[in-house]
């Protein structure tokens, strides 16, 4: 696991070194059958990850690349689930709230996870038997030793009851479960980002709860789900409490809740 984490995690960062050449200049956005957008930066993020995972010879589902029937994936025992990408609204926005996502899935649960923050330099991962940590990254050391010299998660905690909402998808859903919580805690404090930086600020313990009653896609999710899983926190679905699960049939994942124990 070590191994394989430490080829996501170069991965990650390679991958953000091509998006943020493509972030600094002027760029086109296509859209996708499902209406989302799409810019050169999630080709080449997605290309450039390709390269370090096919050696592993861990099979890879990607958001930008082929989109493969169930009956080729079903007896998938593990594979690199990947969101080139993650945020693609942010880096139109130019917000930097935008990341990379790279997750290992073992029986349909994450048992490793990298996200990475390009605009912040800031490289989440965590596995199973570890833990997970943080590092920012510098260009003045290899960034395999940087990993080993990482913080372990959690990093703070909040003094008031936290939650973090979605920057671009909110829903009445969402509006109801976060009054919910003001009546039973008082006080209570919004954080609001995009990507998957949300599931990190549970695991860092910036916030202790992230409702997600909206869409989100597995490839959204994954990376940041081990980070949390890993920093001691649950990642459940809203409607039957068990956790969430990777690579059904229909890869929409249900409403969840990321909640720190």
């Amino acid at each position: 696991m070590k191994n394989l984490m430490e080829i996501a995690v170069k991965a990650a960062y390679e991958a953000g070194q091509k998006i943020l050449e493509v972030y600094s200049r002027d760029f086109s956005v296509e859209t996708k059958d499902d209406k989302s957008p799409l810019t050169e930066a999630d080709k080449a993020s997605h290309n450039e990850i390709k390269m370090h995972l096919t050696p592993t010879m861990i099979p890879i589902l990607s958001e930008e690349g082929k989109q493969m029937t169930f009956d080729e994936r079903k007896n998938w025992q593990q594979f690199w689930l990947v969101d080139p990408l993650d945020g693609t609204k942010e880096f139109i926005k130019k917000n930097g709230e935008f990341t990379v996502n790279i997750a290992l899935v073992k029986n349909g649960i994450p048992v490793g996870g990298v996200v990475y923050v390009p605009v912040k330099k800031e490289m989440y991962f965590g596995y199973e038997g570890a833990g997970s940590f943080i590092f920012t990254v510098s260009e003045d050391s290899d960034i395999i030793s940087q990993m080993h010299h990482s913080a372990m998660l959690p990093s703070t905690n909040t003094n008031v009851y936290s939650i973090v909402a979605s920057r671009s998808h909110n829903s009445p859903e969402t509006e109801l479960f976060i009054e919910e919580k003001k009546k039973h805690f008082g006080e209570v404090s919004i954080v609001s980002s995009g990507s998957s930086i949300k599931l990190c600020l549970v695991a860092e313990g910036k916030a202790n709860v992230y409702p997600r009653l909206a869409p989100t896609m597995e490839w959204d999710t994954a990376a940041g789900h081990a980070v949390a899983k890993y920093a001691g926190c649950r990642v459940y679905q809203y409607e039957t409490g068990h956790e969430l699960e990777y690579n059904k049939e229909n890869l929409l994942n249900p409403w969840f809740v990321v909640e720190r124990n």
